[in-house]
């Protein structure tokens, strides 16, 4: 959950959101009773045409009340249409989810305007007004982005981890972008709040006589236990412990390193199918793909589903079958088996584990840019990858997303609910050779996101913060101010730790099965699909050469090695 560093103000009695529905008069009446079901949470504010929508949300805005959903109907006295006041209203409230509410009567008429609009992204989803009691299939999508809403928009309630930030804004970023990726709410605080005088008052070094190391990281997720001077891989290994709780000696069935789609699919369906499967990651559970704020195009979600959420019910998933997933420890190597039956070794910085298959899940890692400056301020408003945690952050200033691949789409429509302005770098002429034509029509139709292609950062700077960058395009170079960052450029493998015997392509992508050149087949056969040159060692998902770098493929490489695996250690 995103959270803003904590101050005193915090402290005192929250507003509840509010929910703004605007109908035609003769819809008020069920549209009030149908949301009745969130009054405890939220304010239900209703209104029945334009003008009263206006009134409500001016309202709300003068009250400093977040408002977490807009619903609208498809006719609103007072306004041409409804999408045309979805789109008023939104541009008051950037985070609000946005449903547009049509009636049975009107939906034959309004259902290809509404497609139209979703694929533009100027709504987030329509729905039927109920007819009825207990519509659940109604509810289950309001539900869906309130939940969604609360995840990237609200400050939590109860935070599960404390942070003390001190003068280590850049490290607290990173544990802030963890913390954020595994869905684990937390609160940011200064050393001067109230929160944070008590947390340091109570640190046995403060208490003997010494200084704090900040930041300061109190989880009550792992009994109240306190770290200072914390890491984000320290505080990884907080929450979700080490494979140090897995005796040395014992031989699992499969070890996974990495746990984005192609890691925790082979988690699930090897867990689920009798293997004894370890997960280690080094970072936050979901790779790259769990920084995603919305991924609209995997299948069975027509609403979409953010990365975060998507990795979280796959780890839940995977552990519910018994499946062992580590976080904060990275894999430095793999001894291939001695001998066919014997197992491999894979080294890591919590000590050895064997096991009789591994599957490498590791996939790619963002280029760094490179430029010294900016590379002293990632974390400082420099980041690279999504970094959903710090999009709160870009409240008031002017973002700027490099990246022409459907992450850096899905950065900018995210960063759009809260930046003045986001500016989308391509190095290429176009989106649309590297990007999905969903993204690539949801960018034009928004009007906080710009463009602007051929163009490249070549310096920057700040203190303390970044303020400044310049962009190089065709007319040249010119200086632009800048809040925000974000570095999704090309991707690299994250192979180099693996051992020579596990042939790699000239840039460093692991091959698989027919991929193998055929002067390192064996008796004229090529290794099973998705095995390297070592028996027993697989590779799934980015990190494969000629994997296709999509979501779905790489769940389906992931399930589909456990099908391997079996034959491997079948006798």
């Amino acid at each position: 959950m995103s959270t803003g560093p904590a101050t005193e103000a915090s402290a005192a009695p929250r507003v509840r959101p509010a929910l703004v529905l605007v109908v035609a008069p003769e819809h008020i009446a069920t549209v009030d009773s149908e949301f009745a079901r969130y009054v405890r949470d939220y304010e239900i504010r209703c209104a029945d045409s334009a003008s009263g929508a206006r009134e409500v949300v001016d309202d709300a805005v003068a009250q400093g009340q977040p408002v977490a959903l807009i619903g609208v109907g498809w006719t609103v006295p007072g306004a041409s249409s409804g999408l045309e006041l979805v789109d008023e209203l939104h541009a008051r409230l950037p985070t609000a989810r946005r449903i547009c509410l049509t009636s049975r009567g009107d939906y034959g008429q309004s259902l290809p305007k509404l497609r139209e609009a979703l694929g533009q992204g100027r709504i987030d989803t329509y729905l039927l007004i109920p007819q009825g009691p207990r519509d659940e299939e109604f509810h289950t999508a309001v539900t869906e982005y309130l939940s969604d809403w609360g995840w990237t928009a609200s400050t939590p309630e109860v935070a599960g981890v404390q942070i003390v930030d001190g003068s280590a804004a850049a490290e607290v970023a990173r544990i802030r972008d963890f913390l954020d990726r595994m869905g684990i709410p937390h609160r940011v605080h200064r050393p001067d709040s109230e929160t944070g005088r008590n947390i340091i008052s109570a640190l046995p070094s403060v208490q003997g006589g010494a200084a704090p190391a900040f930041p300061v990281v109190v989880s009550a997720l792992a009994g109240s236990a306190v770290l200072e001077g914390a890491t984000a891989r320290q505080v990884a290994r907080l929450v979700y412990g080490s494979p140090q709780l897995v005796d040395s000696d014992d031989v699992v069935d499969l070890v996974v390193v990495g746990s984005g789609p192609a890691g925790l699919a082979a988690a699930v369906y090897g867990a689920s199918e009798g293997l004894d499967t370890v997960v280690v990651e080094e970072d936050a559970v979901g790779g790259q793909a769990g920084t995603s704020s919305m991924i609209r195009n995997y299948l069975g979600f027509p609403r979409g589903i953010s990365g975060m959420r998507l990795a979280q019910r796959a780890r839940f998933q995977a552990t519910r079958f018994g499946a062992r997933i580590y976080t904060g420890l990275a894999a430095n190597a793999i001894t291939p088996a001695s001998a066919p039956g014997e197992p491999h070794t894979l080294h890591t910085e919590g000590g050895p584990l064997l096991a009789r298959a591994v599957l490498v899940a590791t996939g790619v890692q963002y280029r760094r840019l490179g430029i010294e400056p900016l590379e002293e301020l990632v974390g400082l408003g420099v980041y690279y990858g999504a970094a959903t945690s710090a999009a709160r952050e870009m409240e008031g200033r002017d973002a700027y997303v490099v990246g022409g691949g459907n992450s850096a789409g899905q950065a900018a429509v995210h960063l759009a609910r809260y930046a003045a302005s986001v500016t989308l770098l391509v190095r290429r002429p176009d989106l649309a050779s590297t990007m999905s034509d969903y993204l690539v029509r949801e960018i034009a139709s928004t009007s906080r996101i710009s463009v602007r292609t051929s163009t490249r950062v070549t310096g920057g700077g700040g203190d303390g913060h970044l303020e400044w960058l310049e962009l190089t395009g065709p007319e040249g170079a010119a200086r632009v101010e800048a809040g925000g960052l974000f570095l999704l450029l090309g991707a690299d493998p994250c192979a180099d730790w693996l051992p020579d015997a596990v042939l790699r392509d000239e840039r460093g992508f692991v091959y698989t099965g027919r991929e193998v050149p055929m002067e390192r087949w064996v008796a004229g056969r090529p290794p099973a699909a998705l095995e390297t040159t070592v028996p027993g060692i697989f590779a799934a998902g980015d990190v494969r050469a000629g994997s296709m770098k999509r979501v779905a493929s790489a769940s389906g490489e992931g399930a589909a090695t456990v099908a391997l695996v079996h034959a491997h250690l079948s006798p």
